[in-house]
């Protein structure tokens, strides 16, 4: 064998172990030729969409969700435009397999399935060598980075390193749905070890073997680590994921005038909630700022939700005292209040007056007032669970709020579904029909009535995919609350129940990529009129200029 065939050759076992360049069974004969690719290959030439059609034969013998999973994930670290065609083109079906609720299990078991290295390990133990770490991905140009550190994974708790599986799944559908060039992309987990026993001292957990780093020492990590995405890739989007509720939105707070960032629990899911509650607005026929919410669930997400229905009401005309009278925040203490002494910092803006609760019936065991005491007294138009408890939508508590609404506007978001506050089809036969229901993780339609019922599902993938290629589309240089309500407003407009009866509240997740597109233009404009983006010349062709196909060049 001649020097240069063996550099074809090693040139060509390079390019199929790229995933970003690996084409498989798709190469042309030209290109097995110039890439020294012969012999490597079958001979056979497929086109992509017959690749697709195997791949998704492959895909149903694969046994149950996480087989499935790990079949994807594989063929994502071999074949990535294969693998979002793939997705693309079966999104409704594979996008749980992806994300939730299969990627909370795929988080459980992360060391027990990890194959391939992908994103970026940042490890406590490399604290003094970030700038090093970050300069392993040998890109420039990273547009949207996804971080966690593990404390919160969905309502599984502290999985340490295995949080990975997050930013990965998130990543996936930045891609899929918003059209960000999967090059482009970077997840991160940060390990500062875990407090979770039977993780750390497992035989083959391979992440950090230490108890979770906290206090000043954890916040100066998180501090360097910031500091080092702002010199190494300076305009990209970093999305913080999964904090534990202690730090999710003081580390909003510390880093969002920093660069451009924004946190998906506190603020992705208040958008999409807010823009799902706006299109139960329109199905229901009361508007927003006429409405009373109760929100069961006081931390990140939560508060965030109360937070951006409060501003919405405001912008919508209500005044600041009355939006915040028109919520009501249930957490373990009950109906929370400023007199409580136990509030956290960005809770106390939210909470009821104490002075307005003076006259109601208390019925919980200290005096609290309870779930049913808050539905029964404040006769909510809408209530949403962001609680992790499953069954908190008792039947009680539903048929009190269907006496008093016509339309009762339910969500119970929690995830994955064992954690849900209540089975849909329970709403709708204890309302006789009437709910508006929308969930967290996707379920099964339910028939009552003699017909079937679609529900929407609440998902954070509506909003931040259309964030990430509205921001780049204009180099927007912060992410901004109003930038959210904007694709919130955006993304009500587009609910199939505005103009069906019965309808679900939102598009179906197939048509997300031009949800995204919609929600995207919302976004880049708002950014525009901020001033933290400036102006473009044909906003939408920008947009869609922009958008990435998988396809083979």
């Amino acid at each position: 064998m001649t020097q240069e065939t063996q550099f074809a050759c090693s040139s060509g076992r390079a390019v199929i172990d790229d995933p970003l360049r690996n084409k498989g069974t798709a190469f042309s004969e030209q290109e097995r030729s110039a890439l020294g690719l012969r012999g490597l290959l079958p001979p056979h030439i497929e086109t992509l969409e017959e690749q697709v059609h195997r791949a998704y034969a492959a895909l149903h013998e694969a046994h149950g969700p996480m087989g499935k999973h790990i079949y994807l994930r594989a063929l994502q670290d071999s074949n990535e435009r294969l693998f979002y065609r793939l997705v693309v083109d079966h999104l409704q079906e594979v996008m749980p397999l992806i994300y939730t609720p299969t990627v909370g299990e795929a988080c459980q078991r992360f060391s027990e399935i990890y194959r391939r290295p992908r994103g970026l390990f940042v490890s406590y133990s490399c604290r003094d060598e970030l700038d090093a770490v970050l300069a392993g991905i040998a890109r420039e140009d990273i547009e949207v980075i996804v971080v966690t550190d593990g404390e919160r994974i969905l309502g599984l708790g502290d999985q340490g390193v295995g949080g990975m599986g997050i930013p990965i799944g998130k990543l996936s559908l930045y891609v899929a749905c918003g059209g960000v060039h999967p090059a482009r992309t970077l997840p991160v987990v940060l390990d500062v070890g875990t407090n979770n026993k039977d993780k750390r001292t497992a035989p083959g957990y391979i992440g950090w073997r230490h108890e979770r780093i906290t206090g000043d020492d954890y916040l100066r990590f998180v501090d360097e680590f910031v500091d080092a995405v702002k010199r190494r890739w300076p305009k990209a989007l970093l999305q913080f994921e999964d904090f534990a509720i202690d730090h999710a939105t003081p580390l909003l707070e510390r880093y969002r005038d920093q660069l451009c960032m924004f946190n998906d629990d506190v603020q992705g899911t208040a958008a999409v909630a807010l823009g799902t509650l706006y299109a139960g607005a329109g199905a229901s026929g009361v508007p927003i700022a006429e409405q009373r919410v109760v929100i069961v669930g006081a931390g990140s997400a939560g508060s965030g939700i109360a937070t951006q229905i409060m501003a919405a009401m405001v912008e919508d005309g209500r005044s600041p005292e009355q939006a915040r009278a028109s919520i009501y925040l249930v957490d373990r203490p009950g109906l929370l209040h400023d007199e409580m002494d136990d509030l956290r910092p960005f809770q106390r803006p939210i909470v009821q007056r104490a002075g307005d609760l003076r006259d109601w019936d208390r019925s919980g065991k200290a005096g609290e007032i309870t779930l049913h005491d808050v539905v029964r007294q404040a006769r909510p138009h809408a209530m949403i669970g962001v609680s992790g408890q499953p069954g908190l939508f008792t039947e009680d508590v539903v048929r009190e709020m269907a006496e008093h609404v016509e339309k009762p506007i339910l969500f119970p978001l929690s995830n994955p579904n064992t954690r849900m506050e209540a089975d849909p089809g329970d709403l709708l036969r204890w309302t006789d029909g009437r709910a508006l229901v929308a969930t967290g993780s996707p379920v099964d339609p339910v028939h009552f009535g003699g017909r079937e019922y679609e529900f929407a599902q609440c998902n954070n993938t509506y909003v931040f995919p259309a964030i990430g290629l509205g921001v780049h589309a204009v180099g927007a240089g912060r992410v901004t609350d109003e930038m959210l309500r904007a694709a919130a407003r955006a993304l009500g407009k587009l609910s199939p129940a505005a103009s069906s009866d019965g309808a679900p509240l939102l598009p179906p997740i197939q048509s997300i990529r031009e949800v995204s597109i919609e929600l995207a233009q919302a976004v880049a404009e708002k950014a525009i009129e901020q001033r933290v983006a400036v102006p473009v010349d044909d906003l939408r062709s920008r947009i869609l200029g922009r958008y990435w196909e998988p396809s083979y060049v």
